[in-house]
């Protein structure tokens, strides 16, 4: 090779190392841009905001009586929260097999008492990211309790108890658009990756419907064991993940068939409250209520792999945009863990307010790139 084209050669060479440094760097920089936890603290009626690069709590903000369910919309602008009058009951007594011990008409102790409720406080309170401000309530039945929000932004899924309904709300104007029939106490709801069906668990009528979001009919429902509560689904494959509480499983359903494929015992004492699937696909993580730990599944084997020690009574998990870290909202002890995904450790806990019950992750307003935390307590 001659002297010019050698040079040439180099030169070439070193302009494409260059891209793909820059590109391996943009993509670094990408799975660490700066988010926050906002995490629903249920007896304190407020929201903590703990900050993702040192999970410190940088703010909070009062929102109302019994916030629970917290969504953030697509664009991450604005957050949504589920607030209730109804008042909270203490925990129900426990059986010889550690299941909680119904009340009549199978009421326990995530239900209350009608007659002292504020119903004036129902709804889902809007919050502008930016500015941390209530900006607006939307009316969405009585005692909310979790919901769901549209792919495009436009619509928010509510799952209302007391008249064994969904609600679809029009952000937009606030109107209801459609009330949808389901079973006996309607809890958990998601929406599939592609937007086209919603998902609807039912408590005491273990059943879990399926609805087409374009016409919102029931396209499909089945039954699982007692007490379904949550769902969530892998981006890359019509599988979803419900979990029965009382029974200590995960349902392991078909989404094309709407269907129950496999049911997998989780460990012993494991009371399964929110499902989470990896931003990867290959790990689905349960938080396990009274166990205090959340379990680890594989994704294409269904073997539970791990169980990781939180605190109190996990309720809801969310995971980090990276997939780094799990966070566990922990009731009564009042705190929330972080777990390094990598090592399946709970790194630290961050003091949030009363009763922390649902989180959600906002992107951006961080303080800057992740810190690992293993070890640290």
């Amino acid at each position: 090779m001659s002297e010019p084209n050698r040079v040439a050669s180099t030169r070439v060479a070193s302009a494409m190392a260059l891209l793909v440094l820059s590109a391996g760097s943009s993509l670094a920089a990408a799975a660490q841009k700066p988010y926050q936890i906002f995490v629903t603290n249920e007896k304190s009626a407020d929201i903590t905001i703990i900050d993702g690069s040192d999970f410190k709590v940088v703010g909070t903000i009062q929102v109302g009586k019994r916030p629970r369910g917290i969504h953030v919309s697509p664009d991450g602008k604005t957050v949504y929260v589920a607030t209730s009058g109804s008042p909270i009951e203490g925990p129900p007594p426990l059986d010889a097999a550690g299941n909680p011990i119904l009340k009549k008409n199978n009421k326990d102790d995530d239900d209350d008492d009608k007659a002292k409720a504020d119903k004036s406080a129902d709804g889902i309170r809007i919050i502008d990211v930016a500015t941390r401000e209530i900006t607006g309530k939307i009316n969405a039945g009585s005692d909310p309790e979790e919901f769901a929000i549209s792919k495009d932004g436009t619509r928010i899924y509510v799952s209302n108890e007391d008249i064994k309904t969904a609600t679809v709300i029009n952000i937009a104007s606030g109107k209801v658009e459609h009330l949808i029939p389901v079973g006996g106490e309607p809890e958990g709801v998601g929406v599939t990756p592609d937007g086209k069906q919603l998902y609807v668990t039912c408590e005491t009528a273990v059943e879990v419907f399926a609805i087409d979001t374009s016409t919102y009919k029931v396209v499909g429902h089945f039954t699982v064991s007692i007490r379904p509560r949550s769902v969530d689904f892998l981006s890359n494959a019509n599988i979803g993940f419900v979990p029965s509480e009382t029974k200590g499983q995960m349902n392991i359903i078909d989404t094309g068939s709407v269907n129950v494929l496999k049911t997998v015992d989780l460990p012993a004492g494991s009371r399964p409250m929110k499902v989470k699937v990896s931003p990867d696909n290959k790990r689905v993580y349960v938080s396990d209520g009274r166990a205090g730990t959340v379990s680890v599944i594989d994704t294409q084997t269904y073997a539970v792999l791990s169980t990781v020690k939180v605190g109190a009574r996990p309720w809801g998990i969310v995971l980090s945009p990276d997939g780094k870290y799990l966070f566990s909202a922990n009731g009564p002890s009042n705190d929330v863990s972080v777990v390094d995904l990598e090592t399946n450790k709970e790194v630290t806990r961050v003091k949030a307010g009363e009763g922390p019950w649902g989180l959600t992750i906002v992107p951006g307003s961080g303080r800057g790139e992740t810190t690992r935390l293993i070890g640290r307590q």
